[in-house]
């Protein structure tokens, strides 16, 4: 029921860049931008299985890094639901109690319970698992409603991918955050107008932006949707990687390499060497977001995502959002533990800066069609794969005012700087 996706390659700038996987994309093909192998070859090849269910937790560095314990005694996500749109779920120790399903749209045997390859299963732990034999999540309170679409190679060929269907039912869960850890190519009109309709329900949507930028860097979908918050992913030293896709639409960046992952779908061990990219993003985005919304239920979508954005780790200036980090590293720790960030209107994009349309309540009835008055996306910007002029050159800071997102791992700021003086590219959707 879906197009193709073929898996994301991460890899490790050792300059100092924030790293993401980047997504292929043949007419429709999806790319699982996460750190998982099997059927969806999602991640680098050659993995082998290395880290054992019992002692995974130690290989997730970025919880320390983002003082996981600190914030874990402010919130841990209670109350919120996180729609997990993937390859299914499946049942895990560390999920056990903490998923339910919402719809399966792949067409496959089986249900939204059922994870065909592995990829949706550590997107959820890595969201809400207790750590119980396996993945901690960064908001173990929280909930994940899976969502199962057609992600893998086995749907080349086929005329839809469930994803437009998929967005559509999560908008009419009680999901207040839809994870997308996928890319594909194309904009498709239908999608678009559910990603406009999941928008106008009030939904937070993330999506990963890719791990191609090595090969054939373009503008990845649906996080490009000027609805959508795309994710870069980065490496312990808050720095992006060579293959992350780049360019107006990445708006936000957060920890996605060394990440484990379940190797297969047989979920009999973990993965880590070299794992990670912006499908692991995406899902601590979307755990972050549900940290600072479970504190604060009353807020909208917007306010939650100004928080994000004004508490994020740069070194640029707001309103000049890279190419790279969007407007940097996400850092949930500064508004959970330390109340920084200003939520601003509730009903006004952060980003475009005009008025959202809302219909109903999370979870309420609306219209079947719903269009919101957002930009349209842009097409993409060819850059070369030779990095003359398109890279981004890291550089370490002096600044020591703790506005970046390892403070456990000494704090290290990285400007980057894009080549050709295109590091403030502005998309539609980019007018804060």
């Amino acid at each position: 029921m879906g197009e193709e996706v073929q898996g994301m390659e991460s890899g490790l700038d050792r300059r100092g860049s924030w790293n993401i996987m980047r997504m292929s994309h043949e007419r429709r093909r999806f790319v699982l931008v996460s750190p998982v192998i099997g059927v969806l070859t999602l991640l680098a090849v050659g993995m082998v299985p290395d880290a054992a269910a019992e002692d995974v937790r130690s290989k997730q560095w970025y919880l320390e890094a983002m003082e996981a314990e600190n914030l874990w005694k402010a919130s841990t996500g209670e109350g919120i639901k996180v729609a997990v749109i993937d390859t299914g779920v499946s049942d895990t120790p560390s999920l056990e109690g903490r998923v339910r399903p919402g719809m399966d749209l792949s067409g496959m045997t089986g249900g939204p319970l059922d994870d065909y390859d592995s990829h949706g299963t550590t997107m959820a732990e890595l969201i809400v698992g207790s750590g119980r034999e396996g993945l901690k999540g960064l908001a173990p309170g929280a909930e994940v409603i899976s969502f199962r679409a057609g992600l893998g190679k086995k749907f080349k060929g086929s005329t839809t991918s469930g994803i437009p269907e998929a967005i559509r039912a999560a908008a009419d869960s009680d999901a207040r955050i839809i994870n997308m850890s996928f890319t594909g190519k194309y904009l498709r009109p239908s999608e678009k107008k559910a990603v406009e309709y999941a928008q106008a329900k009030g939904k937070l949507m993330f999506a990963g932006v890719g791990n191609d930028a090595e090969k054939k860097n373009f503008i990845g979908y649906p996080a490009a949707y000027p609805n959508v918050i795309g994710v870069s992913a980065a490496d312990k030293t808050g720095k992006v990687a060579k293959f992350s896709e780049y360019g107006e639409y990445v708006d936000l960046a957060a920890p996605g390499l060394d990440i484990p992952r379940w190797c297969d779908k047989t979920f009999r061990s973990y993965c880590d060497e070299g794992g990670g990219g912006t499908s692991s993003a995406t899902a601590i985005a979307s755990a972050s977001a549900a940290l600072v919304w479970s504190k604060r239920p009353d807020w909208t979508a917007n306010q939650v995502l100004r928080v994000l954005i004004d508490t994020a780790g740069r070194d640029w200036p707001k309103d000049k959002p890279s190419d790279y980090l969007g407007y940097g590293l996400i850092r949930p720790a500064r508004n959970v533990v330390k109340g920084e960030g200003k939520p601003g209107p509730a009903d006004v994009d952060p980003i475009t800066n005009k008025k959202t349309v809302s219909v109903g309540s999370p979870g309420g009835d609306s219209p079947s069609d719903v269009s919101t008055p957002a930009a349209p996306s842009q097409s993409p910007k060819e850059v070369a794969s030779d990095g003359k002029g398109t890279s981004a050159a890291a550089q370490s800071s002096d600044d020591d005012s703790n506005n970046w997102l390892w403070p456990a791992l000494g704090g290290l700021a990285v400007l980057v700087v894009i080549g050709g003086g295109a590091s403030a590219a502005a998309r539609a959707r980019r007018r804060a």
